[in-house]
């Protein structure tokens, strides 16, 4: 690769797995949804760019799909490869056809309309790529590492953090969209609305599924993000965005919605832990629910930093909570889910039925160990705040590697009873 190519890029956590996977695997997938920084990522190991949101490009394509893409000396990206599936099932068989390590690269931002052939299962890896992480925003330097908690050896946690609530309700609001969160706020503002905007003209249409009464669909997302963090049902979802309608969309149409917001990586809901071994009894089956970026559900929700602080805002969610703390528990998750994957973990959460019992994020590796995570926005930790973790190390002994809150402080450190206390900026992959 020209040296020149990565001049003044900045890496992200997920240029360490294309570093694992890209040199021995012929082709990996990089989908996420748009804006994230895909294909600046992945043009930093490409020899040769194919990039199907051109029209001119596409039409080569179409015409001459072996010729256009069959691979050459090194690496060639296919930059939005769902604008013609057929991409997708000619890589799969040049992979069988013995492609070399590193062949290709192919970038997606949405599920495409027609389906290829063939899943591409076990010839084409694909990451997800997710907005910008607190760590990869360099708040401050990331001292405990989640890696490490999931080894199991309980290590020692320490660093100061001078990211105070102020500066988490500003990353909340600024966007983990590297083009937009650099921006000044009126500009950021109107980027956001600008993405929301598309989303609903072109993306829904795109993507199979024009949308009748746009207000409807923006409402519901709305609705979406005020449940934020919670495992609010999707009915309360839609009695929230309708209030006082009488003509409610039907069902079949909100499902819709939530399956397009799904194919284009607008949602991450966090599903719940079903643990293989049978040591918990009446655990729900509800995901708790969470937009790509916590910016996109402040800025359905019209909240800015200082309503954020002065506890503006409404949740779904009927168990009480600020949204401030919803949002701040969407940026902790979006974190954790970016360096959990880049560990090769799985992320749910825990709750019983009725809410006697509930943790935040369960991190669980490969074996079924886990290490559980609550976050409070707050800058101390009570007994109160680590009860649930108590219940859960009481019914799990040593398959519970480790447990933390999460917290706005300034000083992560280890409790007497073992729980961990950290900052959300401190961690890190």
């Amino acid at each position: 690769m020209a040296e020149e190519a990565h001049a003044g890029y900045r890496r992200r956590i997920v240029d360490e797995e294309l570093d694992d996977l890209v040199p021995h695997l012929p082709a990996v997938a990089l989908e996420g949804a748009r804006g994230v920084g895909k294909t600046t990522t992945a043009s930093q190991r490409a020899d040769r760019q194919i990039r199907l949101d051109n029209p001119r490009v596409l039409e080569l394509v179409e015409a001459d799909l072996r010729g256009a893409l069959d691979p050459g000396v090194g690496t060639v990206l296919i930059d939005e490869w769902q604008r013609f599936p057929p991409v997708w099932d000619h890589v799969r068989r040049q992979v069988d056809a013995g492609a070399p390590p590193g062949a290709y690269l192919l970038t997606g931002s949405a599920a495409p309309v027609t389906a290829p052939t063939h899943t591409g299962a076990g010839r084409i890896v694909t990451l997800r790529m997710r907005p910008m992480s607190l760590s990869e925003r360099s708040l401050a330097p990331a001292t405990v590492s989640l890696r490490a908690l999931l080894a199991g050896a309980r290590p020692p946690l320490e660093g100061h953090s001078e990211v105070d609530l102020g500066a988490y309700l500003r990353e909340i609001t600024a966007s983990g969209f590297p083009g937009i969160r650099e921006l000044p706020e009126r500009p950021r503002r109107a980027q956001l609305d600008g993405y929301l905007a598309r989303v609903v003209e072109r993306d829904f249409p795109e993507q199979g599924l024009p949308v009748r009464r746009p207000q409807v669909l923006r409402a519901w997302l709305t609705a979406y993000a005020a449940a934020t963090a919670s495992t609010a049902s999707y009915n309360a979802i839609l009695d929230a965005a309708t209030a006082g309608e009488v003509n409610k969309p039907a069902k079949t149409t909100t499902i819709a919605y939530r399956d397009v917001l799904d194919q284009l990586w607008l949602l991450d809901p966090v599903p719940a832990w079903l643990p293989g071994e049978n040591r918990l009894e009446r655990l729900t089956r509800a995901p708790k629910h969470h937009l790509a970026d916590p910016a996109l559900a402040a800025h359905l929700l019209g909240v800015d930093v200082e309503s954020l602080r002065t506890g503006g805002g409404t949740s779904v969610d009927r168990r009480g909570g600020s949204l401030a703390g919803h949002l701040f528990e969407g940026l902790v998750t979006l974190s954790v889910l970016t360096y959990a994957q880049a560990a090769e973990a799985r992320v749910s959460h825990l709750r019983t039925e009725g809410g006697r019992q509930e943790i935040d994020l369960i991190v669980e590796r490969r074996d079924g160990r886990v290490v559980a995570i609550e976050v409070k926005l707050a800058p101390t930790v009570s007994s109160r705040d680590v009860a649930h973790l108590h219940w859960l190390r009481e019914r799990t002994g040593s398959n519970l590697l480790d447990a933390i809150v999460i917290t706005s402080g300034s000083y992560a450190y280890r409790r007497q009873d073992g729980i961990g206390v950290v900052p959300a900026a401190l961690l890190g992959p």
